[in-house]
């Protein structure tokens, strides 16, 4: 039986996609092996977000022709996308294939096999206007399934290049969402976290249809599915509408992944960010009201370039006052090819450092705040996998409904269940809790 290994760097999304590629490999009859073993093909699905996403890409496909130089190598992804000619430059490089045509790769592998002659069959994704349907019935590591719902970005955020990697928005067929919902319910999946390059802005490209309208739909025609998780979702795409379903709906989890990027106006226009800093308070100030003690996580890029200290000092008062549950801070750096790349007024390295470290710190103390609230309530929790800083001391982790992530014992067979868990003491990395009971049962094939 031949063998497959397989890389992947960057996002989600980037990671929903290989457990598809996985799939067409496994149709093939192949069986997968670890990335440090000797493969005959290896697969690396690259990441092109930063100059440094390129840079990882290129060490991991060198590791892979210095592990096994008999071995097919096949490039996907991102950076495949954007700079094909870069990688096809590598000696021991064989196939290259961008963000589309993925589904073709176990063909190109067989060319490459008969042939001997490198493939370059990455195409022009500005031109791709329908979504590329890759199925993942199950997941191999995981007791939350992703659903990827749509492809591609219009915005061009100045610091971005994603849309040059993934082109312009396409949706899935609702039809095919939820009769993907329902494979994942039928292979033992309580929890579909929705995903997407631009996960809020489904339905812009179809008639008649929309987010709010796939939500309901997926509430009311996917049987047994017990939470409903948005991954990320733009503030400016938060209608009335997708809000009475977050109300309405006891399936949708009390967490919302809304990315700001910077707390201040004079920086998010020059980032091209299609709202506010008033727009997007009055958003939160509705979300609190429709759900009372949802989480609201968000993303921070610190140090865009022309952010100064009086900037970056009214951002931090915003962010303290929007009262997130938790922070990802991100320091702004350089991506060739954008337009933030080429201005002028770059922030120093340490100035930005300092700032990261102000937002983190701020970040742990909101993580706490949050956590507190719910100290000595009951939440449910689904157990994923054991706890790496102790792993045979029978402590599981898990996230609640509202995205407290939970440390608290249970054993292998808990996996994928739902359990009431109690907690207790409240932390940056995880909050302590007991285990009360199980609520409802994994079903076996979810564990794999």
């Amino acid at each position: 039986m031949p063998t497959v290994a397989f890389h992947t760097l960057g996002c989600k999304v980037n990671h929903y996609e290989t457990e598809a590629i996985w799939q067409l490999f496994k149709d093939a009859d192949y069986h997968q092996i670890d990335f440090e073993d000797k493969a005959d093909v290896y697969v690396i699905n690259t990441c092109t977000v930063t100059n440094t996403g390129d840079k990882k890409s290129r060490q991991v496909i060198r590791r892979a022709i210095r592990r096994n130089p008999e071995a097919v190598i096949a490039v996907t992804g991102c950076y495949a996308q954007t700079t094909p000619h870069e990688i096809m430059a590598i000696p021991g490089v064989d196939i290259v294939v961008g963000t589309s045509g993925r589904d073709k790769l176990i063909d190109y592998v067989g060319q490459y096999l008969q042939e001997r002659k490198p493939i370059n069959a990455v195409s022009n994704i500005m031109k791709a206007r329908e979504y590329e349907e890759l199925d993942v019935p199950s997941f191999t590591d995981r007791t939350r399934a992703s659903l990827k719902i749509q492809e591609g970005c219009n915005n061009f955020c100045t610091f971005c290049i994603i849309p040059w990697a993934r082109g312009l928005m396409r949706s899935r067929h609702p039809e095919s969402v939820i009769e993907q919902a329902n494979k994942l319910v039928a292979a033992g999946y309580k929890e579909i976290v929705l995903t997407g390059i631009h996960t809020g802005g489904y339905g812009e490209d179809l008639e008649d249809y929309n987010l709010a309208r796939l939500l309901r739909d997926l509430d009311t025609k996917v049987p047994g599915l017990r939470r409903i998780r948005i991954s990320s979702i733009e503030a400016s795409q938060i209608t009335d509408e997708i809000i009475e379903v977050l109300n309405s709906s006891d399936k949708m989890c009390r967490h919302l992944h809304i990315p700001l990027q910077a707390g201040e106006d004079n920086v998010l226009k020059r980032m091209r960010r299609k709202y506010t800093t008033d727009e997007y308070r009055r958003t939160i100030e509705k979300l609190h009201k429709a759900m009372p003690d949802v989480a609201i996580t968000t993303d921070i890029i610190v140090g865009f370039p022309g952010e100064t200290e009086e900037m970056y000092e009214r951002g931090f008062r915003f962010i303290e006052e929007m009262g997130f549950a938790e922070l990802h801070v991100f320091p702004y750096s350089k991506r060739t090819g954008t337009p933030a790349a080429k201005f002028e007024d770059q922030v120093d390295e340490e100035v930005k450092n300092r700032r990261v470290h102000e937002l983190i710190e701020l970040s742990n103390r909101r993580k706490i705040a949050y956590a507190n609230k719910f100290v000595g309530q009951v939440l449910e929790v689904i157990p994923e996998e054991p706890y790496k800083e102790a792993p045979n001391s029978g402590l599981y982790v898990g996230f609640s409904d509202n995205y407290v992530k939970l440390v608290f014992e249970a054993d292998e067979s808990l996996a994928g269940s739902i359990c009431k868990v109690r907690l207790d003491e409240p932390g940056v990395e995880y909050s302590k809790g007991t285990f009360v009971r199980v609520l409802e049962e994994a079903h076996e094939r979810a564990i794999i």
